[in-house]
């Protein structure tokens, strides 16, 4: 694992658990994000579960590699849905922002884990 992605997987990690941990436990902005969005809390906190389930992952890249991989990719996929249903539902793109960021940060992760491979 290079320095490169321990930077990433530290940084991305630090932005999921947080998130995926308010999510399951349903904390007021929360689920007023679920409402503005149209999802159920259930819904988003399954979501939240798989953040965490991605940001886990994450942490066990250093144990074995393909499953960080795995992890930053299903990270890169749900953030990449998240900031398309920001815009869906009308949020200017500066909401969808951190999304997009938190997206690309994953996919240079898989582009790092691959060319490391």
């Amino acid at each position: 694992m290079t320095t490169a992605q321990v930077v990433l997987a530290t940084v991305l990690c630090l932005a999921f658990i947080p998130l995926g941990l308010a999510k399951i436990a349903a904390v007021a902005f929360m689920r007023r994000a679920a409402a503005h969005l149209g999802m159920s809390p259930g819904r988003y906190r399954a979501i939240g579960a798989l953040e965490l389930a991605g940001a886990v992952g994450l942490l066990l890249g250093p144990v074995w590699g393909p499953i960080a991989l795995a992890a930053a990719t299903g990270l890169a996929l749900l953030t990449a849905a998240a900031a398309a249903a920001h815009l869906r539902h009308g949020d200017p793109p500066a909401r969808a922002l951190s999304a997009v960021v938190l997206a690309l940060a994953a996919v240079a992760y898989i582009a790092l884990a691959a060319a490391a491979a």
